[in-house]
């Protein structure tokens, strides 16, 4: 195995590793909660439903790199590299959906009880479950075309113009297709980070006023004695700055790789970390927030 594909497993197994383990951890707890508490809490649902497109993430990135890094040929075969390609791509999709509806109700949670905003807030988990059936809806058919154009390696023929997507092969696509499809997953992306960007600073804007009205007690009272709303709205806050930097860093060097061609392995081994990175950071910050995480593990 050559030294950068040694390199590029260690930066993928340090990063799946730890994000399977936080994930499963996480998705448990809420599903738990979820399932057997008393109060059905909206977000414990929505928790549960990042959780589970952060592990779709981790697992199709992990099979497509692995097959990449040990050359396996036809590992996969044309169902596969669909199957793989199409649930990571998906997966994506619900994790920024997820992410920003978590953002907008604990947005909702904070604001001022006079406000109509605090009147739109769901009371009830059933009250978000329609919201993350229609994200699996949009994001199973803004998808769809890669079913039609992601083939095995192994099986294309070389001398048809495409893209190697790890250990998969990219077909060409008309123009109005491809455009179609790639405005969709704009819009998309647009839409869920402006609602995600506003939510995010009026939740700060929120904090700020908070901590100015109850300045005087910060000498007697430790943030982890705050209270609970506070506590989840700056877990959340730093959720949405990590996503936010690992989607666009991302971003930018997709560009960058796509408009000059250069596929070097400094390059990719920075691509896996970004693909992977919020998937496997975000359960750590809900862990290291949450205190009761420990005590209900010691339940279970």
């Amino acid at each position: 195995m050559k030294r950068s594909n040694i390199t590029q497993a260690i930066v993928f197994l340090s990063l799946a590793g730890p994000g399977i383990v936080g994930n499963i951890i996480v998705f448990l707890r809420y599903l738990y909660m979820f399932a057997l508490g008393a109060e059905k809490k909206p977000i414990n649902l929505i928790l549960t439903h990042l959780a589970f497109s952060n592990m779709i993430i981790i697992c199709t990135t992990g099979v497509t790199d692995i097959a990449t890094l040990f050359y396996f040929r036809n590992f996969l075969g044309d169902i596969g590299c669909k199957a793989m390609v199409y649930l990571a791509r998906m997966a994506r999709g619900l994790s920024i959906c997820t992410t920003c509806l978590l953002s907008l109700v604990q947005a909702l949670t904070i604001s001022p009880g006079t406000t109509i905003w605090r009147k739109l807030k769901p009371q009830t988990s059933w009250q978000v479950l329609p919201f993350l059936l229609l994200f699996w809806i949009v994001n199973v058919l803004i998808s769809s075309n890669l079913l039609c154009y992601i083939k095995a390696g192994g099986d294309s023929n070389m001398s048809t113009p495409g893209t190697y997507i790890g250990h998969c092969y990219m077909l060409p696509s008309r123009n109005i297709i491809m455009w179609l499809f790639l405005s969709l997953m704009t819009l998309r992306d647009v839409t869920f980070q402006s609602l995600m960007g506003w939510s995010s600073g009026s939740m700060a804007l929120r904090l700020y006023k908070h901590q100015k009205r109850v300045l005087y007690l910060h000498s007697s009272r430790s943030e982890n004695n705050s209270p609970p709303e506070i506590r989840a709205t700056w877990s959340i806050l730093i959720l949405m700055s990590c996503f936010l930097f690992f989607y666009w860093v991302d971003f930018i060097l997709s560009f960058h790789t796509g408009f000059t061609v250069t596929h070097s392995s400094l390059s990719l081994n920075i691509k896996t970390f970004l693909e992977l990175g919020y998937a496997g950071f975000s359960p750590y910050v809900l862990i290291s927030r949450d205190i009761r995480v420990p005590n209900v593990l010691h339940a279970q």
